[in-house]
């Protein structure tokens, strides 16, 4: 009984943090309690942290108090690191190349070294080279780059130095990450919580993620039994945790905004607005913005959320890549189904993306295509989290051979041998053309994708042309694949 009223008295007095609790990789912080170590951009080439009291009260308004039992009364649960098998830097051998930038250029640290080795990573992408020689000096950076360009690893290498050059707290709160990636769809959060992982795993650093469409208390318990170090969210999910308490951002030395364009047209930039006045004041801490284009909405945004910041712009070599074999077959709306179901039954093809434009429409395929032999699995914003992502794992697993989605769900998909993408429907932005079909030719492999027009859609394929640079070639499919669909018994 005694225990059990200290056990709850101490929880609600908020004891502290342990200092030898403290993370083994970072250095030891200053011995006084009453303040953070500040900075300068000029000693460290990472952004400074700031003092505690008066900044947090004047960058954080709205910050709700936090109670007692939001204190860590417990010994920091830190994620192990992996053993480095004797592992040095030599055996990351990288001879210089004209025209190409390496890891070793930069001061990176052996731990970061040695996750870049693993994955296979000799030199940087051109978004890595440029945005990197900003960043790692505290810069502000708008970086606009298409999808697989390496943008991510770019802002995540960036925030894993910051972390690990700057010591934490010694008093510190479970719940408040050091540093937080805003990105628009699950899919998205979900394969940057993976990369952060990859590349953290012999720092220490802890990788959360948080989306809607999960179990609420699951992310609660995961929250309350370490340290967040860097913290991947949608706006939504991550305003239910910020607004009951579970989560400050008061602490928060990297902030990093993905696919701003895309959030723009989800209307997320209200939500996000919300989040970043939960921020340090953008003089104290980093921000980083990419996006796949830079519209006057997007600028503007940026100037609100940054300070005097590098903007880099990586324009393809080519929009679309040579690697992605183009067609275009003119079909009346009503024979678009026998047109897909002919072509995905008739070459055996076993993993193929289509795209439309509508949920209802994604729905109704999927749908028909299982009702038809077909396995299929539909990606949309009315499919719960959990249900998304048994069917992603099943679709990379090839044990599903066809995924229908919307451009929302699309994004941040990366499943590899990809053959072929189907747009039932065309996009009304020639944008999210060019996203669709980078879902398949990745990593120099060669893909196809198939476009139906007909008189609803055709319409967008100037624009389409106008972006590509060049004509593409319609033709009328064949008979075979305008048979009528066998019914199933």
């Amino acid at each position: 009984m005694l225990k059990a009223l200290k056990k709850m008295f101490g929880k609600a007095e908020g004891q502290q943090l342990n200092p030898a609790s403290q993370p083994a990789t970072a250095p030891a912080a200053d011995a006084s309690a009453s303040s953070r170590e500040k900075r300068s951009h000029t000693a460290k080439p990472a952004r400074a942290a700031r003092e505690p009291s008066a900044d947090i009260a004047t960058s954080n308004p709205d910050q709700p108090p936090r109670s007692g039992q939001d204190k860590v009364d417990k010994p920091r649960r830190e994620r192990a690191r992996k053993p480095v098998d004797n592992w040095k830097l030599e055996d990351f051998a990288v001879e210089p190349a004209e025209g190409k930038t390496r890891f070793h250029d930069f001061k990176l640290s052996p731990e970061l070294m040695h996750a870049i080795h693993d994955l296979g990573f000799p030199y940087c992408t051109p978004i890595q080279a440029q945005v990197l020689g900003f960043t790692l000096k505290g810069q502000d950076a708008i970086g606009r780059a298409q999808t697989g360009t390496g943008k991510t690893a770019a802002f995540l290498i960036s925030i894993i130095t910051q972390l690990q050059q700057t010591p934490p707290p010694k008093e510190r709160y479970m719940g408040e990450p050091r540093a937080l990636i805003i990105a628009p769809t699950r899919e998205l959060v979900v394969q940057i919580a993976k990369d952060a992982a990859d590349l953290t795993k012999y720092t220490g650093l802890n990788v959360m993620s948080f989306v809607g469409g999960m179990d609420f208390d699951k992310q609660l318990k995961l929250l309350e039994s370490r340290f967040c170090d860097i913290l991947v969210a949608t706006p939504g999910r991550l305003l239910d945790f910020n607004q009951r308490g579970e989560v400050h951002l008061d602490m928060v030395e990297v902030m990093v905004l993905d696919e701003a364009d895309r959030m723009l047209d989800m209307g997320f930039i209200p939500q996000v607005r919300q989040i970043i006045r939960q921020t340090p004041m953008k003089g104290e801490r980093q921000t980083l913005l990419f996006s796949a284009t830079f519209t006057d909405d997007v600028m503007n945004l940026s100037k609100q959320w940054t300070i005097d910041p590098a903007i880099v712009e990586i324009e393809p070599e080519n929009v679309a890549s040579d690697t992605v074999e183009q067609h275009v077959y003119m079909v009346a709306s009503s024979d678009k189904y026998k047109l897909l179901y002919n072509l995905i039954a008739q070459n055996d093809w076993i993993r193929v993306m289509v795209f439309a434009n509508r949920k209802d429409e994604v729905r109704r395929i999927e749908e028909r295509l299982t009702r038809d032999g077909i396995s299929a699995v539909q990606m949309s914003g009315d499919v719960p989290q959990h249900k998304r992502i048994r069917a992603l794992e099943g679709f990379r697993e090839g044990k599903i051979r066809v995924m229908v989605a919307t451009d929302v769900a699309g994004r941040g998909i990366h499943v590899d041998a990809i053959s072929h993408v189907i747009n039932f429907t065309l996009p009304e932005d020639p944008d999210d053309y060019v996203h669709r079909i980078g879902r398949t030719g990745r990593a120099g492999t060669s893909g196809t994708s198939i476009s139906f027009a007909s008189e609803d859609d055709a319409y967008a394929l100037p624009g389409i042309e106008e972006l590509l640079g060049r004509k593409i070639n319609c033709e009328m499919p064949p008979d075979e694949l305008l048979k009528t669909v066998p019914r199933k018994h």
